[in-house]
């Protein structure tokens, strides 16, 4: 998996099992850890882009409720709450490392107009160019595709693309794409590579995320369906221990590597 350690500008997503405790108030120490291992890894010299989920359940943990909201209303106004919490933690945390961050919310139709994709791509790299590191969430205050249907899977392959990213690393509830769900065999083995995204590999990915999460293996598969094609290496790895990103920018194998079709770059 050399092509992750020879990555210059990298997009990283982070879902919501992975910043949350299973009572779906947030786990503090993994936000920290994954703080650290990214500051270092910008100290190393790559260029960081983290697309990052938990509005909602941040929100949700703010005001104290007990359970996730369940109509889009109270989502939106949930995940405007949970989204100010969200940066503030991630701008606290990110200048103890003397790293500046900077709010990136978009909406996956941003490619259809030509205007906005420009737009889009000049901010990213002037962002870039100031050595921030940008966060990017879905807007689910004024879109309600993503907290309804999706999760931010696909916007982070969307952002890689856009942004010209080497490579797009999910961090997941899950060790990678298994031939079967790891759930319910016990028998399942994991695919370390995935060289083609043929029907065989949808047909693998069926399933829903976690309780608190949207999204699943399927929208993962999509996001590669985006990244590859357009020349960037992907990879879906267990987000429990974020110092694990350290393995996968050293070359060793982890996960499960989809790999992109360079010809296309």
């Amino acid at each position: 998996m050399s092509c992750f350690q020879d990555a210059k500008r990298v997009v990283i997503k982070v879902g919501t099992s992975t910043l949350t405790h299973e009572t779906g108030l947030v786990n503090i120490r993994r936000i920290e850890e994954l703080v650290q291992v990214l500051s270092d890894i910008k100290n190393s010299g790559k260029e960081i882009i983290l697309v990052s989920s938990g509005a909602i359940a941040v929100g949700v943990g703010k005001l104290g409720l007990k359970n996730r909201p369940s109509d889009t209303p109270s989502k939106q106004a949930v995940a405007a709450i949970g989204q100010c919490e969200l940066m503030y933690m991630y701008d606290k945390l990110f200048s103890e490392y003397n790293h500046n961050v900077a709010q990136v919310l978009l909406t996956r139709d941003v490619i259809e107009s030509d205007a906005r994709k420009e737009n889009c791509i000049n901010a990213f790299e002037r962002l870039m160019q100031m050595n921030t590191i940008p966060v990017v969430n879905e807007n689910d205050t004024v879109s309600v595709e993503e907290i309804e249907f999706g999760d931010n899977d696909t916007l982070s392959a969307l952002v890689a693309v856009l942004t010209n990213a080497d490579a797009l690393v999910i961090m997941s509830d899950i060790d990678g794409l298994y031939d079967a769900d790891p759930r319910k065999d016990p028998h399942a083995k994991l695919i370390p590579r995935v060289e083609e995204l043929d029907e065989s590999i949808a047909e693998k990915a069926g399933g829903a995320g976690s309780n608190r999460g949207t999204g699943g293996m399927l929208t993962k598969i999509h996001a590669a369906q985006i990244a590859c094609p357009n020349g960037v290496d992907m990879a879906i790895i267990n987000g429990k221990n974020p110092k694990k990103l350290y393995d996968l920018f050293e070359g060793k194998p982890l996960g499960t590597h989809f790999v992109a079709n360079k010809v296309q770059k």
